[in-house]
């Protein structure tokens, strides 16, 4: 049995304890599997993947069903996604751009610290204006279905409470991505590399001392276990974010009839970004509170001690720039575009 066999196995197999969704599938005209990493109660999921798939088949007129496989069901680790959609061993995935570096340089743009600042919805809209003229090209192989990014990166600590760069020189954290590794750097800090599933078990064993991700990742691995602060800049400014993905196969895309392409691009719109902005918002409003019920501390930096964040992580943005640069891309220009774009949607907003 070969490898694209073997996961259509698993496949039916997932499928079938999950029967109402199976009998959805069998009267569709259509069955789309959507692969990802996090668990199946997780916000992702549940505060967005499913009611995005629920509207695809609505706007198709019931001839769609999405089936949702969680937590990496159909085998592979987290940064085998992207290949899996190109290879058309899945039709869809959800994923973070970040868990292959590299792969995705323009987008990155979004990431970076003094790009993104506090406001999911602003930089949703942004990666929508600047996807056709901007993204695109590096996005061979699939059909991008919508890019966002979350509420952005805080500092989740052990035992270290931080107000300064200062208090995080020496300190083993988790990153998310290569712009990460740069904040974390540029921050006097070591950054450690993993899929957010595996982050409880490094810090219940002090493998890491901390973690620089969004709130709403806290409740789904019960990170208020593992740590006792949560540290964001002041009026919800964060340090950096991730971009994640929803994908189809290219060549599954070019083979659906143009009034079913039609009901996946009508339930990805404009409309659509904002929302799961306000969604990510909402789960990161969500997971401090989990936090902070359970007796963490909920550290906000008063705007002077943002300050000094923002000026130790300003040469990530020039480091961003000279790499992407070196391959041809107007690193400078997408910064300016990105940060007009952020503005402008903010405004409007």
């Amino acid at each position: 049995m070969n490898r694209r066999e073997m996961i259509g196995t698993m496949a039916a197999a997932a499928s079938t304890l999950a029967m109402p969704g199976l009998v959805r599938a069998q009267t569709a005209e259509f069955t789309f599997r959507l692969h990802h990493f996090l668990g199946q109660q997780a916000p992702a999921q549940t505060k967005m993947l499913e009611p995005w798939a629920k509207a695809v088949a609505e706007k198709s007129g019931g001839r769609v069903a999405i089936e949702i496989f969680p937590a990496m069901t159909l085998g592979g680790r987290p940064p085998e996604l992207v290949q899996q959609a190109r290879d058309g061993i899945v039709d869809l995935i959800w994923t973070a751009n970040g868990y292959t570096a590299g792969l995705f340089p323009r987008t990155e743009v979004m990431e970076l610290p003094t790009v993104y600042k506090n406001d999911p919805a602003a930089a949703n809209l942004a990666l929508f204006d600047m996807f056709e003229d901007d993204l695109k090209s590096e996005y061979a192989g699939l059909e991008v279905m919508f890019l966002h990014v979350h509420a952005g990166q805080a500092f989740h600590m052990r035992d270290t409470d931080v107000h300064s760069p200062a208090d995080l020189v020496g300190k083993k954290l988790r990153i998310p991505t290569r712009t990460g590794a740069w904040v974390i750097e540029a921050l006097g800090a070591a950054p450690i590399a993993m899929p957010v599933p595996e982050l409880p078990p490094a810090l219940q064993k002090g493998v890491v001392d901390g973690a620089l991700i969004p709130w709403e990742i806290i409740p789904p691995l019960k990170i208020q276990e593992q740590t006792k602060f949560q540290i964001e800049g002041f009026e919800r400014e964060r340090f950096g974010n991730t971009t994640f993905q929803v994908s189809m196969n290219a060549d599954r895309w070019a083979g659906l009839p143009e009034d079913i392409q039609k009901a996946f691009r009508d339930a990805s719109g404009r409309d659509w970004r904002a929302e799961v902005g306000a969604i990510w918002r909402a789960s990161d409003d969500f997971g401090i509170k989990v936090a902070t019920d359970a007796g963490n501390t909920h550290t906000v930096l008063t705007e002077a001690e943002t300050v000094a964040f923002r000026d130790a992580m300003a040469p990530v943005v020039d480091q961003w720039v000279a790499e992407v640069s070196g391959q041809g891309i107007d690193g400078a220009g997408l910064v300016e575009r990105a940060r007009a774009l952020v503005a402008q949607n903010a405004a409007a907003g």
